[in-house]
């Protein structure tokens, strides 16, 4: 996907969250629920502007973060290899937000019959099984990837990392969505998987690069 096309798409998609905020406003109570502990008991709130917009101004601020990240970076290069791929995570990572809003919203419109952290799982699932995607089509840069001391120091320990990193990242994606089915305990389909992945990738890198010094 095009930059340009990436950039359109993503203000729309802006623009109407915006609009649909502003249309729901009235409807929405002064403190409105934006936080859920555990057994789907809320324990955080927050004022009804911030609850109705932060999310789409978090959308603008992450765009333009995302849009000027690959510009400033000293491999920018190495970006322009997998930008197409990227500008497409721009937009699945704006939709993954706009869920997680919309799932807030309909909580405080009254409608809380379903478990908050049980809804958001298969979007965060499929949100880790495109970071697999990515990352595996990714080339080394200082912003995007699995970034650490020896990722970022050779080319090779970074394309070996990604490969299996993105395996992993997939895998973990499906545990997610499979969590769906365990109610309360869902969440540790996806903690466990992505947190041991994100630890033995830092470990592999290490030895990776020990094998390639040697």
């Amino acid at each position: 996907m095009k930059t340009k096309t990436t950039l359109v798409l993503s203000l729309v998609i802006i623009l109407l969250l915006f609009l649909f905020g502003a249309f729901i406003y009235d409807k929405m109570p002064d403190q409105m629920a934006s936080h859920w502990g555990t057994n789907d008991v809320v324990d955080g709130y927050m004022g009804r502007f911030w609850g109705v917009f932060m999310m789409p101004l978090m959308s603008m601020f992450i765009l333009a973060l995302f849009l000027v990240l690959p510009s400033i970076d000293p491999l920018k290069e190495n970006i322009i290899a997998f930008r197409k791929e990227f500008n497409l995570f721009i937009l699945v990572m704006l939709i993954f937000l706009v869920y997680v809003w919309l799932l807030t919203l309909l909580w405080n419109l009254g409608f809380t019959s379903f478990n908050m952290g049980t809804a958001i799982l298969p979007a965060l699932g499929f949100l880790f099984i495109f970071i697999g995607y990515l990352i595996r089509k990714s080339k080394r840069n200082w912003f995007i990837g699995i970034r650490t001391p020896w990722t970022l120091s050779s080319d090779t320990v970074w394309a070996e990392t990604h490969r299996i990193g993105g395996t992993l990242f997939m895998i973990s994606g499906f545990f997610a969505v499979l969590g769906v089915f365990f109610g309360d305990y869902g969440i540790w389909f996806t903690l466990l998987p992505i947190l041991s992945s994100s630890l033995f990738l830092y470990v592999y890198s290490y030895i990776l690069y020990q094998r390639e010094t040697k």
